[in-house]
């Protein structure tokens, strides 16, 4: 009977220990939560302050992965509202210091205060949804970041949320049960309808120029300057470059520009002109590592 009760002590202790290693270290059960929206489809819940992997990640009460500010700048100061997916987000792999917009700020030279109105695997019409919805925040410039894949996003959704485990909505019981709900158990089934949304047929790219005409639209309603900023995937920098449906798309984004005069940055070549091999712009396919984002920092700043 003693060795059953030490055995069970033994265990509670291992799992209390594995829980705090597992919360300490690496941020499990701490997940950056999201909270579902009928028209931007959905946002990063605000006032959130959590690590994963060491990684610091702060949302402001404008769900945006910003410090928190006043409702104008303070005299002196530039205003930028950066909107995107992803690649500005920085998501858990990219800790708060090293964001493309706070590296803005630290680098431009000038008072800029920059806000990151972003999330994972936003696209255009998500991006016009939340400028819709919160305005410009008196920006003095509104720098729209996209990459290659943006120019086929879908409709906003907020299906995904609560049930995608990459959308939670809630924290798990703990770090551990998120450790074998993540990497151990089979992804949850999602709904047909989302697959159905996901399978948009139609002129999705011609969509999504539209919504970024709009975008452009506002900015220059609310007396902003609009920047358009385009990065590639990684295997568009290397043979045989964008498939052709890439190429395609890419090309009728460069010829709206040119028709509306909107200023834009394509760091296909930007990446291109760069003696940096491209894997050390990347940190996987799609995401920039923390040179890369400095390189769009640099070159972003320069725009405004």
């Amino acid at each position: 009977m003693n060795w059953i009760v030490l055995a069970i002590a033994l265990i509670t202790i291992a799992l209390i220990l594995l829980e705090l290693a597992l919360k300490t270290l690496f941020g499990f059960g701490e997940p950056p939560l999201y909270i579902p929206d009928a028209e931007i489809g959905y946002l990063l819940a605000p006032n959130q302050s959590v690590r994963r992997f060491g990684n610091r990640i702060e949302i402001n009460s404008y769900s945006m992965r910003s410090r928190p500010f006043a409702p104008k700048p303070s005299t002196g100061t530039k205003r930028v509202l950066m909107l995107g997916d992803s690649i500005i987000n920085g998501g858990w792999w990219t800790d708060q210091n090293d964001l493309i917009s706070e590296l803005m700020m630290r680098w431009s030279g000038h008072p800029i205060e920059v806000l990151n109105a972003s999330a994972n695997s936003w696209s255009p019409r998500n991006e016009l949804a939340y400028l819709n919805r919160f305005g410009t925040f008196n920006a003095d410039a509104i720098v729209l970041v996209i990459n290659t894949d943006d120019l086929f996003g879908t409709p906003p959704t907020a299906l995904g949320v609560g049930r995608d485990r990459n959308y939670p909505d809630r924290k798990p019981m703990s770090a551990i049960s998120e450790v074998i709900d993540r990497y151990l158990l089979p992804a949850p089934k999602l709904p047909d309808e989302l697959k159905k949304i996901q399978a948009e047929p139609g002129d999705r790219v011609g969509i999504n120029l539209d919504a970024i005409r709009q975008i452009r639209d506002l900015a220059i309603q609310n007396k902003a300057k609009f920047v358009l900023v385009m990065t590639p995937l990684l295997r568009e920098l290397t043979p045989p470059g964008s498939r052709d449906y890439e190429i395609t798309a890419r090309q009728r984004l460069t010829e709206m520009a040119q028709l509306e005069q909107i200023q834009y940055l394509d760091f296909l070549t930007i990446f291109q002109g760069e003696s940096t091999s491209p894997q050390e712009l990347y940190r996987d396919s799609i995401h920039l590592s923390l040179r890369g984002n400095q390189l769009l920092s640099h070159w972003i700043c320069k725009s405004i």
